[in-house]
Order: C-alpha cells, then structure tokens, then sequence
C-alpha cells in the first residue's frame, strides 16, 4: 500500500469479504451461466494492477491466462483466457508447448463473417512468442476468424468464458472444468476434462448454425501407427507407439452429448496445410462432412452439430475429453535393495502392520499412472465419464459454492483458488497402486525436481485437508521407503516408489517437517491406530536427527544441514531451530498419547526454546551463528564433496577465511527464519516459541524484505520470478549490514510460496494488515497481462511451495477441525467471516457472527462434539 492512510482505508473495507454469500443459493449447473454475480471488491490500492481480485479477466489481462483441466496424477489440458486449448500434456509428463490445433467452431448460415473460432482474440505474444514461431507457425489455429472480446472467470474448478462479436448473432458462453470433489480422491484423479459451449440466438430472427469440434492428430508419432477411431457421437485420436518407445501409445477422445453429432473420422489428406485448408472450408460453409474411419494417417478428425434456434432460444452442447496413456518411459531417483529383499542389516527399515498395503502390489520399471490401474481402455474412461457427469458436476459444484461463498478478503481468496490449479497439473503423480508422488514443478517437457521432495512439499497445506489420504500416503513413503534402519531419510522418493538409497544428506527441515506432518495428519484423520504403527518410525526419525544435528544433546541444531535452499547451513539458525524445537513437541505429544516415556524429547525441546530466544534472537528477528569449528562435521572444503555447492576454488577458500562457508545468512532478516514455528501451526501444535518474539520476527520480515518495486533490487540468481517494477517479498535481507560475499544461493530471490507462508504466518499473529500486503504484491504479478494467474512458478511451473497459500484460510479465521477430539477451533482475526472447511469425511462452510460460531455441511459429514472459540468453549448455533 502506498500510504498509511491507505492501509487504514483497507483495514475499514476488510469485512467486505471476498465473492459474496448469494453464490451457494444459485441452482447448481455446469453452464457458466450459474456462475455470475460476484462481487469485485477489494480493488488493490496503487496503479500496478487495475483488475479486481477474484473479479473477470478481460483485454490484456487475458494475455497469459492457462488454468489446467484434468485429474490429479492424470494429465490435463489448459483452457487459455480467450478460450483456446493448449499445454496439451496427457502422456505422463508435461508438455508445455503442446499447442495441439484443437478448437471449436461456429457458422451461421446465411450471416456474412459469420463463421469463426469460439475464441477471442489471439493474444499479442502467440504472434512471435511460441515454438517454432519464426517460420510462420505454418497451419496454426491462430490464422483463423476469431471473436472480438473475450472476458473470463474462475471459480476453480470451473473456467467461465464469454465471447461477443457483432457479426455474429449469437451470445456464447464456455464452461471448461473437471471433476474436484475432496474427500474423493479417485473421481478427483480421472483422466477426463469438458467444455461447455452455451450458444444463445441474440438475433430477432431465427437461425441456422453448425458447431464443431476439431483437432489435428496431435499424438502422432514418427514411425508410430497413428488412427482416429469411431467412438459415439465422436472420435478417439489414436497413437499405437512404436516397439523402441511404446510409452507413446496414447488414446484421446472427443464426444458430446448430442444425438445429432455428425462425425468427420480423416481431414483431407494432402500437402502442405492441405488438411486444415479443408477442414475450414466446410466450416465456414456452415457444412457437415461426415467421414468413415481409415486405417491409418488421418491428419485430424472434426464433429458436427447442426440446430436452429428461435430468437431467445439457446442450446448447450457439452464436449466431454478423455484420454488414456497406461505406460510411461519415466522413472527418477537411485533404487535402494527391492522391498522384498531389504533387510534390517541391509539398512531397510520394516514395514510395520498396516504400512505395507502399498509396496506388495505394484512392480514396474516405469511409473504407470492410478488410472490404467482401473480402467483398462479409453472407452472405458470415456463410459464412466458419459455415464456420471452430471453427478460429479453436481459434486464438484458443491466444492465451488463452498470455498466461493467465503467473505474473507478476496486477494486471499483469488490466491487459494487460482493455486489449486498446482493439483491438476503435471506436477502431481499419482503411481499405479494409488499413491501420491510429485514433483516440484514442471519444466516445459520434464517434471522439475522429482520425489515429493519433502523440504518442498512441507509449504503445501491443501492436499493435507482437501484429501488426506493422498497425504498419508506421502507419509508411508518418506517414513518407509525413504527412511532406512539408521532413520536417515532420502528427502526425494524414487518413481516408481521403491525402497530408496541413502548416499546423500538428510533434508534438515523435510526430516523433522515430516514429523509434524505426521502428527498433522493424525488429527485431521482422526485414526489413533495409525499414529501408532507411524510412532516407531517417527522416533527412528528424530533419534537420527538428534544424532547427525545435536549429537551432544544440547537442544542446539549445530551441525551443517542440508535444507531447501539446496545447499547446507553450518550452526544454529533461527529456521531450522523452530523445526527442530516443533517436531520435538510433536513427537512428544504423539509419544504421551501411545503411553511412551517422551522426558528426552521435552527436555531437548524445552533447551533449544531457550537457546532460540536468548542466543539467536538479536532484538527484533532471528538469526544464524555460523560455526565452523568444535563440530564432528569435517571442514566445509572436505565435505563440500557431497553439497550440491561443489567444490571450493582458491577464490572460494580464501572466502572462507574471510568470512566462512559459502551460502549462509549470519546476521541476515530470513522470510523464512521461522517457518518451522508455522509449520507448528497449521499441524496443530502450540509455538514452540514465544509469540512475541515470532511476531516480531514476522514484523521484521515484512519491513526489510517486502519491496513495492524491484527496480534496484540487483539479483544474479533467477530474476523472472520477480524483478523491474514489480514487488515482491525477498528470501533475505541484511538491513543491519553483514550480507556475506556469497550467501545461500536463492537469497535474492522471491518466491510465492514463501510470500504466502509469511503472509499466513502474520495472520496467525494478529498481523492481518501486513500479510494482505504480501497478498496483493504477489497476486498483482500473476494478473494475466505477464504471467499466467494459475501458474507460481520457481523452479518450474505450477510449482508446489505456492500450495502454501491453502494456510491462509487458517490464518485468518483460526479454523481448525480436530477429528481426534472431535473438536472444532475458530480464532477469527477478521471479525465475523464465513470461509471454507474440509475434512478427513465432509467438507462445507464455518461462519462466525456476533461471537457465536455455525457450521454448514455441504457434502459428507463433519462430527463436532466441542467447539472452542477464541479460548473459550461455544455452541454451534
């Protein structure tokens, strides 16, 4: 904000909330129609961006607009801004730049220039910015009539459009989405997608029109036998692969609902664009061509949908995709001894009772995606999707109304919704026997990072609460597969999962995260039987990271420790302290409920507070002593042998006479100096510091390292993330001098997961105002105009850290269900508020009014037998 009058101006308009509360009482449908009526409040003050958050898209603020459609770990396509499909990524891994020439269109008969794509205008970057663009881009979808405004919403998982041109009179609204229902992890994991096409005569006449459907024959592959195969009212693109890559056998199918559907199997076959010369031709002549099936070499396929419509008379017609790719050629990471070989001796850790449902039932070179594990053809797919669409859109509806009804700020909403796209990206994987598995991010053909990383994944707070399961599951994986004899853990798990090796560090921070998580997810589930098969392994854990970190047991994490900056901190730093001292407390309250004797772990627990907040803490924000000597690590130029840093060169070793190892912060403010005591937080622990003193930590990283314009900021690193005019919360600052000549690499950086972690922290602090400022420095880069609203990127796209945004409906309502005590938590820092909750079973809205508490299921079922708010014991009303 510019001005302090401006902060308190927001601070007055706070209790506006976020989309409005008429949404949950409209009729549920799938056309974008259903949708409307959102409130567009809560305009960001300043001149960086004009569009209200939450609010439409529309001019240049389309530009970059890509949200994903899919399942999770199934693959997905993107619905740009303008209602183009793109990021055609279905084959178990991303591809960015799959631009597959799919698109569909309208003619009216008898209207001049009234043929075109259900598209508005192609955006100014398509013109030079793709692949391959400097040759013309011979043959692209982007050469053809186009509407002449376009505008687009969201309310995740549903993409609304809405297009307008005079020559044509008809008013046109598209839906794309695909099912999202929590708690339901197999329909939410389908490879499916659909577009709705809501076609309305605007015109005082009748008319005459034909809609299609059409796409080039994008699976085809060099010496592979490409087909389009008949399927009702569609067509299925067809790839057989070949023998030297069979991973590249691929089915996609496009159908409607509609019985008049006329079906061309091959485009024309000819030279040059011969085929889509062709396919244009007919639609634009308002034609139908119906053509039978070929054996091989059809260079795209289109289907028909000839109507009238009376004046004011309007017709849906749904698309419904799926696709089926059951191999894959991908597998990452170095596999450990086979599970069924691995003994203790070995290194391997058992795999207690009730742990090992998962790794006697999958045994494959390559990943192999959940989906091939219950379907076993496209057509199948295809069924199923035909046969329950409409429920699963009623389903997903539910989702929508839910999380949109919320009136908290609508920054934060914008931010929560728009992230959750990460689920339905290529980051995520699910394996053949079910199992999560993701990556970090997305490259633009590979997955960026590998193995659920956990240092990573500690950020993501909505797999956690929107499908639990899905979340053990990555605990089974980090506390059995990774984790050997010795309690060392593997922070990447191999793909497919298997017994992991162990020639690297630790992950300070994934390791003792983990631990928290796994008191988390006993809450959320509620399963006391699972918390005690998990506890021996949890101990293994933390008795390991006493061992390698505190191995003379003073409570004081000292020696160096990998962490999610990729390299390791030498000495205790005010982050890894707050991991440390909160996954002791973890342990302990998991250890006290089974009956253990858990003295060590309190006693370490309540030393490193202490040290904490009397040695690291310089007054206002926490710190790192660095420390080199009196360590049992060898010095850092012998164990730089086995850092991702590499090796030190003469210049580097006289750096570190001069000043120490390489990539530390010392005396530096750190965005994330603390985020172990929020990771506490939201797994529903207590501070395992004082509150003030994280406060004003908090506090401190809002004034030195929140920039409102990046202009003078000078970052060697990986500047796009944020640089120029834009703002943005920097990884670290040193305001009070000691920046070393090479501190941790990424330190100049900014990063939206760390933005939202900070921001969902100062909330939980009573800090409202300061987080919301992050808020809306963030969200202002990702406004469309340069960067896609529903793709954070770090290090690749749709990257998980960004998941930390889920965190900040806890932060501002205290919201918390605990389904051990069958407890409910509210701590509103916003006042009276509605917001989204889901649930280990049900999933539905909390409302706070004049103090006293409500809670409305929308779907399953949510079982309260104590509500405590703000401290003190209330009744649902």
């Amino acid at each position: 904000m510019k001005t302090k009058a401006d902060r308190r101006r927001f601070l007055k308009n706070l209790g506006m909330g976020g989309v409005g509360a008429g949404l949950l009482s409209a009729e549920m449908s799938c056309a974008p129609n259903e949708r409307k009526g959102i409130a567009e409040n809560n305009k960001p003050i300043g001149e960086r961006s004009t569009r209200a958050y939450n609010g439409k898209y529309s001019d240049d603020y389309l530009s970059r607009i890509a949200m994903p459609i899919g399942g999770m770990g199934a693959g997905m396509f993107c619905l740009e801004g303008a209602g183009a499909i793109s990021h055609v990524s279905v084959r178990n891994k991303p591809d960015i730049f799959n631009e597959p020439g799919m698109f569909a269109a309208i003619s009216v008969k008898g209207v001049d220039k009234g043929a075109k794509v259900l598209e508005g205008p192609v955006p100014d970057w398509k013109k030079f910015g793709l692949r391959d663009a400097g040759n013309g881009l011979g043959g692209a979808i982007t050469g053809l009539p186009h509407f002449k405004k376009a505008t687009f919403e969201t309310r995740f998982p549903f993409a609304s459009i809405e297009l307008e041109d005079d020559d044509v009179p008809l008013k046109v609204e598209i839906t794309g989405w695909s099912p999202f229902i929590p708690g339901d992890d197999d329909n939410s994991s389908l490879p499916i997608g659909a577009i709705e096409y809501k076609l309305k005569n605007t015109g005082p006449g009748s008319v005459e029109a034909v809609f299609s459907f059409n796409s080039k024959n994008f699976l085809k592959v060099d010496k592979g036998l490409n087909t389009v195969k008949p399927i009702t009212n569609g067509f299925v693109l067809s790839e057989a692969g070949t023998k030297e890559e069979p991973s590249k056998k691929c089915d996609f199918a496009v159908f409607t609902n509609d019985a008049a559907t006329v079906v061309d199997h091959c485009w024309f076959r000819g030279g040059w664009w011969d085929p889509l010369t062709i396919a244009w031709n007919t639609i634009k002549n308002a034609e139908v061509r119906p053509v039978k099936p070929v054996e091989s070499g059809a260079p795209g396929a289109s289907l028909y949908v000839p109507f009238s419509l009376a004046a004011g008379q309007e017709k849906t017609i749904k698309v419904m995709m799926a696709w089926y790719s059951p191999d894959s050629d991908q597998s990452f990471g170095k596999m450990g001894i086979r599970a069924e070989d691995c003994l203790p001796e070995d290194g391997c850790a058992d795999s207690p009772d009730g742990l090992d449902k998962y790794d006697k039932n999958f045994d494959a070179k390559f990943f192999k995606p959940w989906y091939s594990s219950r379907f076993s053809s496209v057509n199948e797919v295809s069924s199923y999707w035909k046969d329950n669409y409409d429920d699963l859109c009623r389903k997903s509806d539910l989702f929508t109304k839910a999380f949109y009804v919320s009136t908290l700020p609508s920054e934060v909403v914008e931010a929560v919704g728009a992230n959750l796209s990460i689920l339905k990206s290529p980051t995520v994987q699910r394996q053949f026997d079910g199992r999560l598995w993701n990556f970090e991010g997305c490259g633009d053909s590979w997955g960026c990072c590998h193995g659920s990383c956990t240092h990573v994944w500690n950020y993501a707070q909505a797999i956690p609460h929107l499908f639990p399961a899905l979340e053990r599951s990555l605990r089974h994986t980090e506390f059995f597969e990774n984790q050997n004899a010795q309690g060392h853990q593997n922070f990447r798990a191999t793909s497919p999962i298997r017994v992991n090796d162990h020639n690297f560090h630790a992950a300070a921070d994934g390791q003792l995260g983990g631990i928290m998580k796994v008191y988390r997810e006993w809450r959320i589930s509620g399963d006391n039987a699972w918390v005690g098969t998990m506890f021996p392994l949890v101990k293994s854990s933390m008795d390991f990271c006493i061992r390698t970190w505190d191995p003379s047991e003073k409570g004081i994490l000292e020696e160096p420790h990998h962490n999610t900056y990729d390299i390791e901190f030498w000495g205790p730093d005010g982050m890894h302290m707050s991991f440390y001292v909160g996954a002791l407390n973890a342990l302990a309250a998991m250890g006290k409920f089974l009956g253990e004797d858990v003295g060590k772990y309190e006693q370490l627990a309540s030393q490193g507070k202490a040290f904490m907040e009397s040695e690291l803490y310089d007054g206002e924000y926490f710190i790192q002593k660095i420390k080199v000597d009196g360590l049992k690590a060898p010095n850092p130029i012998e164990a730089s042998a086995i850092s991702m840093g590499g090796q030190y060169s003469d210049e580097a070793r006289q750096l570190l006479e001069e000043e120490g190892p390489k990539y530390q912060y010392g005396n530096g403010c750190l965005s994330d100096g603390v985020l172990g005591a929020w990771i506490a937080r939201v797994c529903g622990l207590n501070d395992p510091i004082d509150p003030a003193k994280l406060k004003s930590h908090l506090l401190a990283v809002h004034k030195y390292n929140l920039k409102d314009n990046l202009s003078d900021h000078a970052n060697p690193q990986r500047p796009t993330f944020a640089l120029g005019d834009d703002g943005g919360l920097l990884l670290c600052s040193w305001p009070k001098g000691g920046k070393l000549s090479l501190p941790f690499v990424y330190s100049d950086e900014v990063w939206t997961g760390i933005e939202y972690q900070v921001a969902a922290h100062l909330m939980e602090m009573g800090a409202v105002e300061e987080g919301l400022e992050i808020v809306r420095t963030c969200r202002d880069r990702y406004d469309g105009r340069v960067r896609n609203p529903f793709n954070e990127y770090e290090c690749g796209s749709w990257y998980a850290r960004a998941l930390s945004s889920y965190g900040m409906l806890q932060g501002l309502t205290g919201v918390r269900y605990d389904a051990v005590d069958k407890t409910l938590y509210v701590d509103s820092r916003v006042g009276d508020f509605t917001s989204f909750l889901s649930t280990e079973k049900g999933f539905g809205t909390v409302s706070l009014k004049g103090g006293q508490p409500s809670l409305d299921v929308a779907h399953g079922e949510i079982s309260v037998d104590k509500v405590i708010v703000s401290g003190k014991e209330a009744a649902l009303v």
